[in-house]
């Protein structure tokens, strides 16, 4: 499939002007942001004409580090969505959807089973899964639906259901999800478009309004890396978003002039496991989460679908969480407690000095270590002096709130939850 590595790659100077004729927008820079850390590696997983599976391995500066070939998977495929890092769905050109058992990918590419789960009723023309439980596919008609998948190894319908329909004009040449409900996608005309969905709500943010029509296959790993495939030469492009929640393009780093590859992408498929890569702004992680949490006030999530419809603090907490980057936001649950729980497993749980992007854990019987707490939100600002804090918090009044400031340290029930006991840091 390929003539090199990426380690190897030396012909790289007309790539420029290659980018350039085949609808790529170049860019050589972008505005600076705050100092990141970046680890782990893509996870790409694809399909061969002849219908062989393969597996790649990109680091995050963008250098393939090794591609391997499996068997054939017995059917034709259409459509297909990574789970983890050995479960990957597939559907079939008859509407079947199949569950392919990854068992090794580390030296060779060996499969444990590919198993039929669903015979029929499952047409959708792209696929791709969030990584928080939801997968998300499309129709050739442009209808956007929404699966809760239950188990990391799905057997049947049982563990993949909840079938909603998100919208309709969803007419997109490639679909991929970057976080927790949040698609990124192109579309015919070169748009860069981003998706946050919000229950059976959803809204959508042009990030580029040109220069991306090139790509049949787009892909992302997580910690806002893009991985675009270009079908007329096999060429693999990245790209780095500094922040996949803003809504805004403007942070996206192009290396056009430095590709994954130049050839040898020839998959009719392409996924990537969700999460197998992450990149933070250490520096700002706080703010970031302080100004999402700010950006949801007002908004009554009615049609999210989580665990507990009238008690979702937690659940919110870790919505804000996962969308911004933060390491085992998965371990947060439907329970207040789950915070302090985290930062007791993570060394991020204190009694005290308030940070923003914290989790603020409340109980109105003052104790936390009865196995309970009555609330949880999250600290959007800090006074000067550390000892006064506003806050954000999910199912305040049926809503997402923000509070006034308040002294935390002294005040007796400044949400309605009982006194502030305890903060936890994200872990970043």
């Amino acid at each position: 499939m390929f003539a090199k590595s990426q380690k190897l790659r030396t012909a790289v100077a007309g790539l420029a002007l290659s980018a350039a004729s085949l609808g790529l927008v170049t860019v050589t820079g972008a505005p600076a942001t705050a100092a990141q850390v970046c680890s782990g590696q893509a996870s790409v997983y694809g399909i061969l004409e002849d219908g062989r599976l393969t597996y790649s391995a990109i680091n995050t500066s963008g250098d393939r580090l090794k591609t391997l070939i499996g068997p054939d998977l017995g059917f034709t495929p259409k459509a297909m969505a990574t789970l983890n890092f050995n479960t990957i769905l597939v559907t079939s050109t008859a509407g079947a959807l199949y569950r392919v058992d990854v068992r090794t990918n580390n030296t060779a590419l060996e499969l444990s089973g590919v198993e039929k789960i669903a015979a029929s009723g499952w047409t959708h023309d792209k696929l791709t899964y969030d990584g928080y439980g939801h997968l998300y596919g499309t129709t050739a008609a442009g209808n956007l639906l929404q699966y809760l998948v239950s188990q990391d190894k799905p057997q049947g319908s049982q563990h993949i259901a909840q079938r909603k329909e998100i919208g309709t004009g969803f007419v997109l040449k490639t679909l991929t999800a970057v976080g927790q409900d949040r698609l990124l996608a192109t579309a015919a005309d070169g748009r860069l478009l981003s998706y946050k969905i919000i229950g059976s709500a959803w809204k959508r943010d042009d990030l580029k309004n040109d220069g991306w029509s090139a790509f049949d296959q787009l892909v992302s790993s997580g910690g806002g890396f893009y991985f675009g495939r270009i079908p007329t030469t096999g060429a693999m492009y990245w790209y780095k978003d500094g922040n996949v929640s803003d809504g805004k393009g403007g942070d996206i780093v192009y290396h056009t002039n430095d590709p994954v590859d130049t050839s040898g992408w020839t998959q009719r498929l392409l996924s990537a496991a969700p999460d197998t890569t992450t990149c933070k702004q250490v520096n700002t992680l706080g703010q970031d989460i302080a100004a999402d949490a700010n950006r949801e006030v007002g908004n009554n999530f009615n049609d999210f679908d989580f665990v507990h419809a009238r008690a979702w603090c937690a659940e919110f907490v870790k919505y804000i969480w996962a969308g911004n980057g933060v390491d085992h936001a998965r371990e947060v649950d439907a329970r207040a407690v789950s915070l302090k729980e985290y930062g007791q497993r993570h060394g991020t749980y204190r009694t005290g000095a308030p940070r923003l992007g914290d989790a603020v854990l409340y109980d109105k019987d003052g104790n936390l270590n009865d196995g309970e707490a009555d609330h949880v939100n999250i600290v959007v600002a800090v006074s000067a002096d550390g000892k006064q804090i506003q806050t954000v918090g999910g199912n305040e009044s049926g809503q997402v709130s923000k509070s006034g400031w308040f002294s935390w340290d002294t005040a007796a029930s400044p949400v309605g939850a009982g006194p502030v006991l305890a903060f936890v840091s994200p872990k970043g």
